[in-house]
C-alpha cells in the first residue's frame, strides 16, 4: 500500500511537469512578429537666421523750419522800396516770414511723406521676411507631423500583431491547459481506481 501512494505521487509529478513543458514552450515570435521599427526621429530644422536689423531713414530735421520764424526780408532801393518799406514795416515782415515759414514747412512735410514711404517699404519687407520664416516653419512642421502619423500607424499595426499573437498565444495556452487538465483527470481516475482496487 506504501508503495502505491509514491508511485501515484510520481505519476502526478511526471503529468504536472509535462503540462508545464507543453504549455510553457515558447513559440518562435519572429515568425510572427517582425522587429520592432525603431522609432524614427525627425531631425530639427535648420534654424533661420535672425532678421537683418532694420536700417530705418534719419527722420526728418525741422531746425531750419524753427530758425527762419523770425526772419527779416531784404531791404530794396528807391521810391519803391521806400513805399514797400513803409508797407514791409506794417505788413511785410510777417508776410516773408509767412512765406518763408511756409517753403519750409511743405519741405519738411515732403520729408516727412517721403520718410514715411520709406519706413513703410522697409516695414513690409520685414513682415515679408517673418511671413517666409513662418511659412518655412509651418512647411517643416507638416512634414514632421506626417513622418509622425506615418510612424504612429505602423506602430499600431505592429500593435494589433503582438495583441493577437498574444490572445492566440493565450487561446492556445488555454487549450493546452484544458486538454491536459482533461487528460490528468482521467490518469487521475485511473490512478484512483487503481488505489480503491490495490
Amino acid at each position: 500500500m506504501s508503495d502505491g501512494p509514491e508511485r501515484v505521487a510520481e505519476e502526478l509529478r511526471r503529468v504536472r511537469e509535462e503540462v508545464r513543458r507543453r504549455a510553457l514552450l515558447p513559440s518562435d515570435r519572429s515568425a510572427v512578429l517582425p522587429p520592432a521599427r525603431p522609432p524614427r526621429v525627425p531631425e530639427p530644422p535648420p534654424s533661420d537666421p535672425p532678421p537683418d536689423p532694420a536700417r530705418h531713414p534719419a527722420p526728418p530735421d525741422g531746425t531750419f523750419v524753427n530758425a527762419l520764424w523770425p526772419a527779416e526780408p531784404p531791404p530794396r532801393p528807391g521810391l519803391a522800396g521806400f513805399l514797400a518799406r513803409l508797407l514791409e514795416r506794417l505788413l511785410g515782415p510777417r508776410h516773408q516770414a509767412q512765406v518763408a515759414f511756409n517753403a519750409r514747412q511743405v519741405q519738411l512735410d515732403n520729408e516727412l511723406l517721403a520718410y514715411v514711404e520709406a519706413r513703410l517699404a522697409a516695414t513690409h519687407r520685414h513682415y515679408d521676411q517673418v511671413l517666409g520664416q513662418v511659412g518655412r516653419h509651418l512647411g517643416e512642421a507638416d512634414e514632421r507631423h506626417l513622418i509622425l502619423q506615418e510612424e504612429l500607424v505602423a506602430h499600431v499595426h505592429d500593435l494589433v500583431k503582438r495583441i493577437d499573437l498574444v490572445l492566440s498565444e493565450s487561446e492556445r495556452g488555454r487549450l493546452a491547459h484544458a486538454h491536459a487538465l482533461e487528460e490528468l483527470r482521467t490518469r487521475l481516475a485511473r490512478l484512483e481506481e487503481r488505489l480503491t482496487k490495490g
